[in-house]
């Protein structure tokens, strides 16, 4: 599971990454901060399935019933306009993001950095800019890989040496494209049966448009939201695009705060609670006092719901709870539900058995759903939650 996270300069984008992965990166008011990828693990959560058994495990990715699972977040490096064309660091930044599965795009909400990345008074800039030329470099990157060789994939899909879906496929095919993407979009848009030679400009701009949106999908992470004196903008864009409401510099104030045991805090939390224990400086109390006034204006920070949203709802991902011992709910070694593994919401018992290990799926038998004590097949589907315990004739190598 593999999360672009994209953004012009300055927006706040290195900010996100680090309160959301806990890395340190460089984090600076000028363009191309981050000049290389960087790379880390980030979190999404859900309920943990040890409150349906009502149970308590020692596990550092289960807190207070909430379990935290991993997936790899990219920061790739900054955008400018022209980016398709290599402008910037254009060439590297979509070399980058190809191999995300969805992407997060990180905007400033409250308008207070120009297109460019620069500084300016907050409101001096419409977000919508950014969020329109971002997708236009995605789009016309897209159509240029269609573009390149659209005479020779033309000739050969006439001399009938190749499929329409297949040869457009093979094109796109490093970036994740899959045969039933292209299938889709063609038949979307009345294109299946019509030959390339008579696809017009427009025909190229909507097959590259719906092909970005449905294999590239993005969410707008709106950044700096807390500066924002109402977020009558942010619910405007939500009309037509999937939206947050973020501030990535609160959650990482929060993250620094409960890594010094100064207070406790679940990331998604609406709020945290003081350490009574520990002194702090007036001035730690006063950013303190600052981030609770940014939890009651938002609800929470926004990072890791913007997490879950991308992985859960716009990838359809769910969470599936593997164990060896169904009784004691454990592996060998006697680890109470010690793995949650993400599957797309349509995977079967032996798609969880390939995600386990290829020799467990190879030799499958049957699988229990541990939770209902039924056995069940390879082909059943699991559901969000389900806690299974796969019979294989084969070990793991």
């Amino acid at each position: 599971m593999q999360i672009g996270l994209l953004g012009k300069a300055n927006v706040g984008k290195s900010t996100f990454f680090s309160a959301a992965t806990e890395t340190p990166v460089q984090i600076g008011n000028f363009p191309f901060t981050t000049i290389k990828p960087n790379i880390g693990v980030a979190y999404v959560n859900t309920t943990c399935a040890c409150k349906h058994f009502r149970i308590e495990h020692n596990n550092p990715l289960c807190i207070s019933g909430i379990r935290f699972v991993p997936i790899k977040l990219i920061d790739v490096a900054g955008l400018v306009p022209g980016a398709h064309e290599g402008k910037g660091l254009g060439n590297q930044f979509l070399d980058d993001a190809r191999q995300a599965e969805a992407l997060i795009h990180v905007v400033d909400i409250s308008g207070s950095t120009d297109i460019q990345g620069q500084q300016i008074s907050v409101g001096a800039h419409d977000p919508n800019e950014d969020i329109k030329f971002v997708e236009e470099e995605f789009d016309l990157w897209f159509k240029q890989i269609l573009e390149r060789e659209w005479q020779k994939l033309s000739s050969e899909i006439d001399k009938k040496s190749t499929k329409p879906v297949d040869a457009i496929t093979e094109r796109f095919s490093g970036l994740g494209v899959k045969t039933h993407h292209v299938h889709h979009v063609l038949q979307n848009l009345n294109l299946l049966n019509k030959k390339p030679k008579e696809w017009n400009s427009s025909d190229l701009v909507k097959f590259a448009q719906m092909l970005r949106k449905n294999t590239k999908p993005m969410l707008i992470a709106a950044n700096k939201a807390d500066l924002c004196e109402d977020l009558g903008i942010s619910d405007e864009i939500h009309k037509n695009r999937d939206i947050v409401n973020c501030s990535a510099e609160t959650e990482l104030v929060l993250k620094k705060a409960a890594k010094a045991n100064m207070i406790d805090y679940i990331p998604g939390n609406e709020k945290f609670v003081l350490n009574k224990n520990m002194n702090m400086s007036s001035a730690q109390k006063e950013a303190l006092k600052l981030v609770e006034n940014v939890l009651s204006k938002l609800n929470s920070t926004g990072i890791q719901t913007a997490l879950n949203y991308t992985v859960f709802r716009t990838l359809k991902m769910i969470v599936v709870f593997p164990v060896e011992d169904e009784t004691k709910l454990s592996n060998k070694d006697g680890g109470v539900l010690p793995d949650a593994k993400l599957l797309p919401d349509n995977a079967t018992a032996k798609n969880l058995a390939e995600v386990i290990h290829q020799d467990i799926a190879k030799g499958f038998l049957f699988a229990v759903d541990v939770k209902t004590k039924q056995r069940i097949g390879a082909d059943h589907q699991l559901k969000h939650g389900d806690v299974i315990k796969i019979v294989s004739s084969l070990s793991r190598g």
